[in-house]
């Protein structure tokens, strides 16, 4: 059971700096390698980690969404919202709170990950690889119409290599624009998680060709050291096939 938001406005703030805590730094333990060490000080230390935990938020990455919809405002009330790559369920929170769902006010959320996530309030959970061949049409019928926005913050397992990491998390990108374009309702939002690199300029212009505004985003939760960074593509013109794009 997912523990009440205590934050105020709508969903949450965003910003995390009122979180001032001492410097905690992680002892090397044995077998522990310093890559897991520095992971470890790190979360230990990151504002917005320990504001997730007092505001009863799933993740950190509630605050990247927070962020970008109260600046771009993509998610209303009454809204129909699909989360991809919902684990472990920040995203899927904020998103209920936000179109209504989380409290019985006509929203609705449908989220799915290849992880297990606990159950939210309002949300419809599918524990499914999104790349799996039935994925789409299991969740356009537990959608059951078209959608206004469609949420991807997934990422492919890091092997160590940039290039493979790279390449590998625009095919998830550009499998959700294509999913997007097959559910979102005309002028509806696509929002997805991207990596800084070259083959970034196809995904542009497919999202330039389906999207009436098209634009990067890299909120202040989103580490500033990471490549990591959102495309938020806005006002989709109409179900047209990429294809034909």
């Amino acid at each position: 059971m997912s523990k009440r938001n205590k934050g105020g406005g709508r969903g949450g703030s965003g910003n995390a700096s009122s979180t001032r805590e001492l410097k905690q730094r992680v002892k090397t333990a044995r077998g522990r390698k310093n890559s897991s060490t520095l992971w470890l000080q790190r979360q230990l230390n990151d504002p917005y980690v320990a504001a997730a935990r007092r505001d009863g938020y799933r993740s950190r990455a509630a605050y990247k969404l927070i962020e970008i919809d109260d600046k771009h405002h993509i998610l209303k009330p009454g809204m129909r919202v699909v989360d991809l790559g919902a684990a472990p369920g920040g995203w899927t929170q904020i998103a209920g709170k936000r179109c209504g769902a989380a409290n019985n006010r006509g929203g609705e959320v449908v989220g799915i990950d290849l992880l297990p996530v606990e159950p939210l309030a309002g949300a419809t959970l599918l524990e499914m690889d999104f790349m799996a061949d039935e994925a789409p049409d299991e969740l356009k019928r537990l959608t059951g119409g078209p959608a206004d926005v469609v949420l991807s913050d997934m990422a492919a397992s890091a092997t160590g290599h940039k290039p493979t990491d790279h390449l590998r998390i625009m095919h998830l990108c550009e499998l959700a624009l294509e999913f997007a374009t097959e559910v979102l309702k005309p002028g509806g939002s696509f929002l997805a998680k991207v990596l800084q690199g070259g083959a970034e300029k196809d995904l542009m212009t497919m999202l330039r060709t389906n999207f009436k505004v098209v634009r990067h985003v890299k909120p202040k939760a989103s580490r500033s050291d990471s490549a990591e960074m959102y495309v938020l593509a806005t006002g989709f013109k109409g179900n047209k096939p990429l294809e034909e794009a």
